[in-house]
C-alpha cells in the first residue's frame, strides 16, 4: 500500500478520539468522520509501519447509526467529532470508552451493568460495574461557556469562530450548535464595535492587534450574562461604547470584564483580570445552591448534566450527616456545597485563590457554616492539616481534577489518610483508570463507574467513580499449632500506632503521626496494619517527619521488638 492509493474499507470500530477503524485487507486504516457499519471509498493519506490513516471520498453504504449533520460546519471545525452519529450510539460509544480504558490502562474487568442493580462491594476486587452513559433529553445548546478567538482571514476580513482541529485557523462561526443562541447576537455585536472604532484583532504570527479571544458565560437559570475580552494589552478605547450596545441589545447582560493577556502562546486567559460595568460576575444555581462565577472561575459547562453528575456524587458518597468530608480540586465549592448540606464538615482546597474567594462567597451566599477552603496544592495543603488534626477521622475525599489527573503525590496522602470512601469525579477516563488502579494498591475497591453525557455530540465524557476501603473477609479456617513451637515475636510485633505514638509521646516528649510512623515502617521493611496505611516510595518524606522524630519512632520500634 502507498500514499494516495484508493481503497473501499469496511469500518468496525471507533478509536477514543473518534475515528474510524477498518481494514484495507489485512492494514488497519483510521478514517475521520467514519463510524462502525459505514463502508467508505478512502485515500490513504499517511503510512506507518503497522496502520495507516485515510480519508473518506465517499460513503458506499452507510452505517445504521448514521444521521444527517445539523452543523455545516461540523467537519471543518472539528469540535463535534460524532456529530453524525445517533445520539444512542454516541452514548453507547462513550460507555465502551471507559469500560476499555479501565481495562487497557487499569487492568480492571469493567462489565457493563443494569442501572437497577445494586452494585456494592463483592469478592471479585477487580471486576468493577460499569453502568450505561447517562444522557440528555435535548443534546444542543448546552454550553453555557464559549472562548472565542478573533482575528483576519485570507482576504483580511475580521472573523470569530473556532479553531479548526488541531490547528489555529479560525472557522468562521457565531452560531455554535451547543453554545445559547444569544452568544451569536453578542458576538455580532463585539465584531461590529471593532470594526467602527478600527480594534485590530491579535495575530499569532505578528503578535500585534489587541482583541485575542471574547469569553462568554450564562446562568443557565438566572439567565445572567457575562462578556469578557481577552486583551493583548492593558488599555481598552472605546469600552463605554461596547458597554452601551450590549446594553441595548443583549437580554440579561450583567457584567463586562477585561483580562489582560500579553503572553505569546495558546493560553488563552492572563493572570489580571478587570471589571468595566456591572460586578465582575454572574449567579447560576444548581439544584438550588447559588453559585458566583468570575471569569476564571471553573463552573461545569453543561448546568443540566452537571446537576447529573453532582446528584450521583452525593449519592455515592452516602452521607448521614455525621462525616467530615475533604474534597480536592474544588474549584468555586460546587461539590463542596452539594455535600455540605448533608455533610457535618467539607473542607475544600484549590490553587487558584480567585476561585477560593468565589467559593467562600458561595458558601456565604448559601448560609453554609460547615465549610472551610484552603489556597494551594492538595498534595501540599491536605497532609499539612493532617500532620495537625492527626485524630481527626476523614470519611470521605471526592476529587474532581484536571484533564491530567491526581498528583501522585495527592494520590499517596488518600491512601495514607485512609478515609472509608473516595468519590473521583473525572473528565478523561484515561487518567482516571490510571490513578484508580493506584488507589487500589492502598486497599481500596472500585465499586461502582457511572459515566456522565457532559459533551454531547464530541468524544468527551465525564465519570465519576466510587472507592471503598475492602471489607475484612468473613470467612475462618481453624488452625491447630504447638505454642511452644511457635515464634513468639510475631505476638509482639503487633503494637499499635496508638501505642507507638503514646510511646513516644512519655519517652520523648513530642507527637509524631501515623504517617510519619507508617513511612518510617516501611523504610524498615515492617508490614503496615490492616488499614494499608501504606507510602508508594520509599523515599518519600511526610510533612514533619524530623530526623528527631524518625529516630524517636525506630527506638519505638525497637522497644516493640517489630524490628
Amino acid at each position: 500500500m502507498k500514499k494516495n492509493d484508493i481503497v473501499t474499507v469496511t469500518v468496525t470500530d471507533l478509536t477514543t478520539e473518534g475515528e474510524g477503524i477498518g481494514k484495507a485487507g489485512a492494514f488497519p486504516l483510521f478514517i475521520k468522520d467514519t463510524m462502525p457499519g459505514d463502508t467508505v471509498r478512502a485515500v490513504v493519506t499517511k503510512l506507518k509501519k503497522n496502520y495507516g490513516y485515510g480519508k473518506a471520498l465517499e460513503i458506499l453504504e452507510a452505517s445504521g447509526d448514521r444521521v444527517p449533520m445539523r452543523c455545516p460546519l461540523a467537519r471543518r471545525c472539528g469540535g463535534c467529532q460524532i456529530e453524525e452519529m445517533d445520539y444512542k450510539a454516541q452514548l453507547r460509544f462513550k460507555t465502551r470508552k471507559v469500560q476499555n480504558n479501565l481495562a487497557r490502562i487499569g487492568g480492571f474487568s469493567a462489565v457493563l451493568t443494569d442501572p437497577e442493580v445494586q452494585a456494592g462491594s463483592g469478592s471479585d476486587t477487580d471486576t468493577v460495574p460499569v453502568f450505561p452513559c447517562i444522557g440528555m433529553e435535548t443534546p444542543w445548546h448546552y454550553r453555557n461557556k464559549a472562548q472565542v478567538p478573533f482575528g483576519r482571514n485570507k482576504q483580511g476580513e475580521l472573523v470569530c469562530g473556532f479553531y479548526a482541529g488541531r490547528s489555529h485557523d479560525i472557522i468562521e462561526s457565531e452560531d455554535c450548535l451547543l453554545t445559547p443562541p444569544e452568544y451569536g447576537h453578542i458576538l455580532r455585536v463585539v465584531k461590529q464595535w471593532m470594526r467602527d472604532f478600527g480594534i485590530e484583532p491579535y495575530q499569532e504570527e505578528s503578535r500585534k492587534g489587541l482583541v485575542r479571544h471574547v469569553l462568554l458565560r450564562k446562568g443557565f437559570h438566572t439567565g445572567e450574562i457575562l462578556v469578557c475580552l481577552i486583551l493583548n494589552g492593558r488599555r481598552l478605547n472605546h469600552a463605554d461604547a461596547l458597554e452601551t450596545r450590549l446594553k441595548a441589545e443583549i437580554a440579561g447582560f450583567k457584567t463586562l470584564s477585561l483580562n489582560i493577556n500579553e503572553k505569546p502562546g495558546n493560553t488563552i486567559l492572563g493572570p489580571e483580570t478587570r471589571q468595566i460595568y456591572g460586578p465582575g460576575y454572574i449567579e447560576d444555581t444548581l439544584s438550588g445552591v447559588r453559585f458566583r462565577i468570575s471569569p476564571q472561575s471553573f463552573y461545569q459547562v453543561n448546568p443540566v448534566q452537571t446537576e447529573i453528575l453532582y446528584g450521583k456524587a452525593l449519592e455515592f458518597a452516602g452521607l448521614t450527616g455525621e462525616e467530615t468530608v475533604w474534597d480536592l480540586y474544588c474549584g468555586i465549592g460546587t461539590i463542596s456545597l452539594f455535600l455540605a448540606e448533608k455533610a457535618r464538615k467539607v473542607y475544600g482546597v484549590e490553587i487558584v485563590p480567585q476561585a477560593i474567594e468565589d467559593a467562600r462567597e458561595n458558601a456565604r451566599l448559601n448560609g453554609f457554616d460547615n465549610t472551610e477552603f484552603f489556597v494551594g496544592k492538595a498534595e501540599e495543603v491536605l497532609p499539612a492539616w493532617y500532620e495537625e488534626h492527626p485524630e481527626e477521622k476523614i470519611d470521605i475525599i471526592t476529587v474532581d481534577p484536571p484533564r491530567k489527573g491526581c498528583d501522585e503525590k495527592c494520590l499517596e496522602t488518600i491512601g495514607l489518610m485512609q478515609p472509608e470512601r473516595v468519590v473521583y469525579v473525572s473528565c478523561d477516563s484515561a487518567t482516571l483508570a490510571r490513578d484508580l488502579k493506584i488507589l487500589t494498591g492502598y486497599g481500596y475497591q472500585v465499586e461502582k463507574v457511572q459515566p456522565v453525557d457532559q459533551f454531547c455530540q464530541t468524544v468527551e465524557v465525564e465519570t465519576v467513580a466510587l472507592l471503598s476501603k475492602l471489607q475484612r473477609v468473613k470467612h475462618h479456617i481453624n488452625v491447630r499449632f504447638d505454642l511452644e513451637e511457635a515464634d513468639l515475636t510475631a505476638a509482639e510485633t503487633k503494637a499499635t500506632y496508638d501505642e507507638i505514638r503514646n510511646w513516644i509521646q512519655e519517652n520523648y516528649g513530642f507527637h509524631v503521626t501515623n504517617l510519619n510512623i507508617a513511612k518510617t515502617k516501611k523504610k524498615c521493611g515492617c508490614t503496615l496494619r490492616e488499614n494499608h496505611n501504606l507510602p508508594k516510595s520509599e523515599n518519600s518524606k511526610s510533612p514533619g517527619t524530623t530526623k528527631e522524630k524518625e529516630e524517636a519512632i525506630l527506638a519505638a520500634l525497637r522497644y516493640f521488638k517489630m524490628i
